[in-house]
């Protein structure tokens, strides 16, 4: 055969035309372009997967990890609307509430003691603790104390739940000494209101001399002072709707005749929180000012600015 007739058909073998038949069902490859041998055990890819080592283009999660990516998407928002709302900061705790923890300690001690104990010892303390005429014109200041160390009803009464909610609520945003007067106002001021009366009815004839020994205890007055008070600090649509509520409950007691002198104590003790708004709202603002407004002030001023400080 001629040579050049060899070359061109080694040409041709090389480098096939467009349209070029199949050899044996596989195309024919370029020549300078043909597939190295697989190794042995070598596994093909399927279509579209990534390259061995090549990296994911950014923003894109495999999809293998997609489901976890999402759940863990859904949990860290979940964990971002509790820090949001922190539902821990409506009880007591001993850095953030140390007035309300410890009065709640207390109580849960009594209220331990008045489940477990002996009725008559109980009732003993009980009597003991009453702030009535006779022992608030011997001890006023101890009885005045010892009756605010008994829970009536025991620790599930509604009153417990509302001191804990209430106080602690209170305290965050006017401090513990404030909450605390505030409480020690609606006890001591409703106690006097209410039985001063009961002594003058006695010495006037119209009660029998056994009224002077009634058994009056518990914190109910000092707790319906705190939801009085603890209302001028929230805004209008719970404010309302709070002592709309509470003081509905009042009323119906008293409608109800079940103890009159001690529920119109309750509703003086609400009446008594309300007009401590100004000095509670006041007292709140002071509050608000010294703990985030000089920081954010600070922290937003430019430096060098020859700004003077503020300082509240």
């Amino acid at each position: 055969m001629d040579r050049s007739t060899t070359a061109r058909a080694d040409a041709t073998l090389a480098d096939p035309q467009p349209g070029a038949p199949l050899l044996e069902g596989m195309p024919r490859q370029r020549s300078g372009s043909a597939a190295a041998p697989l190794p042995a055990g070598a596994v093909l890819a399927p279509a579209g997967a990534p390259e061995p080592g090549a990296m994911p283009e950014p923003g894109t999660v495999p999809a293998a990890g997609r489901g976890a990516a999402s759940g863990s998407g859904v949990l860290a928002l979940a964990l971002r609307h509790l820090r949001v709302l922190r539902p821990w900061r409506l009880f007591p705790s001993p850095a953030g509430t140390p007035f309300t923890f410890g009065y709640a300690a207390v109580l849960t001690v009594t209220s331990v003691i008045a489940e477990h104990a002996d009725p008559s010892v109980v009732h003993a303390l009980h009597q003991g603790s009453s702030t009535d005429v006779a022992h608030l014109v011997r001890h006023p200041v101890l009885v005045l104390i010892a009756s605010a160390l008994w829970i009536a009803g025991g620790i599930t009464s509604p009153y417990a739940v509302g001191f804990l909610l209430v106080l602690t609520a209170l305290e965050r945003r006017i401090g513990g000494l404030r909450a605390a007067g505030v409480f020690l106002l609606g006890h001591v001021v409703a106690t006097l209101a209410t039985e001063v009366p009961v002594g003058l009815s006695v010495l006037a004839g119209d009660l029998p001399d056994t009224s002077l020994h009634r058994l009056d205890y518990g914190i109910s007055f000092g707790v319906a002072a705190s939801v009085g008070a603890l209302a001028g600090l929230l805004t209008p649509w719970l404010r309302w709707p709070l002592l709309v509520g509470f003081g509905t409950m009042l009323v119906g007691d008293l409608l109800a005749f079940t103890d009159p002198m001690t529920d119109w104590g309750h509703l003086m003790s609400l009446a008594l929180g309300v007009s401590t708004w100004p000095l509670v709202r006041r007292r709140q603002a002071a509050r608000g000012a010294s703990g985030g407004r000089p920081g954010r002030a600070a922290a937003s001023r430019p430096a060098g600015s020859g700004m003077p400080s503020r300082c509240s």
